[in-house]
């Protein structure tokens, strides 16, 4: 059968998780969907047999995946400017813009980064990730800017998956949050699963959710704001705007999570934030073929900058 394949052995008995979902954290590149499909078709079995994406992780169990060569992607490459941070034969890694979308979905089948790099790249990015986004390893929400690396090839796709599955990939933001934070320097600790009655959003659940840490420092303070260094040392789906929602300070411009308290600071500055106050500031990895460790900095870009400087005003 065209592809590849591995095989390894699930360690620990997780009854209260499915294999899709435990297998989803495996290869974060991967969506759920994407995954339950392979299952499905019989790449992905268990003991040699084919089972269902609800399947129990049981220890001892192997588990052997074969990523079938990509199909012909039907997005189209489009000619889109990239601020590219590195590139070379084997992954790019650019400093995204906030509003551009990552990858296809319903609503957006065009204009995305994805669009942009087949273009960019020539049609020289992995194919893992499935059709709808070649090349992805991680995503940044929309409205996120800043440092996001792409694979050109299968192998390198894998490899950098590995390394954010394993949390050896530094991933540090810089955000803006509304009011004053109490303390300097902290930990935020807080599992999160999908909202259960939102299903757009996330939120903080010990009994459903899955780990999330986040450590930040305060870099600026203001009276009614304050500017962070958040470090992520894991990737779940909106952590830095959860977690801080949960100590009490949404990220300025997070509607989503925090409307009421962004109410009030837009009642203080007179203008409301251009969008959620987020950039991936630095991004670090092993490169998976040199195995040289490589350090990317987003500069901060115009539209956070200039709100970093209204804020400052107000403080005079």
């Amino acid at each position: 059968m065209p592809g590849r394949s591995e095989v390894f052995t699930i360690e620990k008995t997780l009854p209260s998780e499915r294999l899709d979902t435990f297998l989803r954290a495996r290869y974060p590149a991967m969506s759920r969907g994407a995954i339950q499909r392979l299952i499905e078709e019989g790449h992905i079995q268990v003991n040699g047999r084919t089972v269902k994406p609800t399947h129990t992780p049981h220890a001892g169990d192997e588990v052997r995946v074969h990523w079938p060569d990509a199909r012909p992607s039907e997005v189209q490459p489009e000619a889109m400017p990239l601020d590219v941070l590195f590139e070379d034969e084997t992954l790019i890694v650019i400093n995204k813009p906030a509003g551009l979308v990552v990858h296809p979905a319903a609503g957006h089948e065009e204009h995305t980064l994805v669009n942009a790099l087949l273009h960019h790249c020539a049609g020289q990015l992995s194919g893992v990730g499935g059709v709808a986004r070649p090349g992805i390893v991680h995503r940044l929400d929309k409205e996120t800017s800043g440092c996001l690396v792409a694979a050109k090839n299968d192998d390198a796709h894998l490899a950098l998956s590995a390394q954010f599955a394993g949390r050896t990939v530094q991933k540090v933001y810089f955000a803006i949050v509304c009011g004053e934070m109490a303390r300097d320097h902290g930990e935020i600790r807080a599992a999160i699963a999908r909202h259960p009655s939102h299903r757009k959003r996330m939120a903080v659940s010990d009994d459903r959710g899955r780990e999330a840490l986040t450590t930040y420092e305060v870099l600026e303070r203001f009276d009614c704001a304050t500017v962070v260094r958040a470090v992520l040392h894991t990737g779940r789906t909106h952590q830095i705007r959860v977690h801080f929602q949960h100590l009490g300070y949404p990220l300025a411009g997070d509607l989503t999570y925090g409307p009421r308290q962004n109410r009030r600071l837009e009642g203080r500055l007179g203008f409301a934030a251009p969008r959620v106050m987020l950039h991936a500031r630095e991004l670090a990895f092993t490169h998976p073929r040199t195995g040289r460790y490589f350090h990317f900095t987003a500069p901060l870009p115009k539209d956070f900058e200039e709100y970093l400087g209204a804020l400052r005003r107000l403080k005079e």
